[in-house]
């Protein structure tokens, strides 16, 4: 059955010599694994479309007995190239991808989840990396996931509670304008630390460089 689809590329890897697999991240049908097959030859015709943070139109073939479908076609809408001229920025971008890997399900829609993820990339392309940044995606992920703080329960300073209930609640143009205090950060990051290791069950070892560390 052939499906279509628009997803953000989370990751290729080698499947043979010339085909890929593709983990797209898409509104309807959540993480998705595709084969591009041939897509490594010279004249294929996925050639320029896959690649980390890529956002496309696709269509597949679904496989009835397995989670990895076939990829058909790619109609590439964004490449989200300012990532690639900025480490900082591709680190952010790329633990916030994990995250949402480690706190999701394969093939479950996450359309709140992919336009997080959309926001976040843009926002990423016009300011430059901040720990707010990564604060914000992480505190709005866990409200979309029902795993919202309790701040009338939390350890945080009133200043910091405040800073919480911001970055979580406004938009992304709004982020950039904060200002966090270096001991803000300091509670900010270690509080977090705490709670995603306890919903999750570990914290990624990519969030340090993430947030400058």
């Amino acid at each position: 059955m052939i499906e279509t689809a628009t997803g953000l590329v989370f990751r290729t890897r080698l499947l043979t010599e010339t085909s890929l697999i593709v983990q797209w991240l898409t509104p309807g049908f959540g993480r998705l694994a595709t084969v591009a097959k041939g897509a490594r030859r010279a004249k294929s015709p996925f050639g320029g479309k896959l690649d980390l943070f890529y956002l496309a139109d696709f269509s597949f073939n679904r496989s009835s007995r397995s989670e990895l479908h076939t990829l058909r076609e790619v109609s590439l809408r964004e490449t989200h190239s300012g990532l690639r001229k900025d480490l900082g920025l591709l680190q952010q971008a790329s633990y916030c991808a994990a995250l949402v890997e480690r706190a999701t399900e394969t093939e479950t829609p996450l359309p709140q989840i992919f336009e997080l993820m959309v926001g976040l990339l843009r926002h990423l392309l016009s300011h430059p990396a901040q720990p707010q940044t990564v604060f914000a995606f992480e505190l709005k992920l866990l409200a979309e996931l029902g795993l919202k703080p309790d701040l009338a329960k939390s350890p945080l300073n009133p200043g910091t509670r405040q800073l919480v209930k911001a970055l979580t609640e406004n938009d992304w143009p709004v982020m950039a304008c904060l200002k966090l205090s270096n001991d803000q950060v300091t509670e900010l990051r270690q509080f977090l630390h705490g709670f995603l290791e306890y919903h999750l069950g570990s914290v990624l070892k990519s969030r340090a460089g993430a947030l400058g560390l």
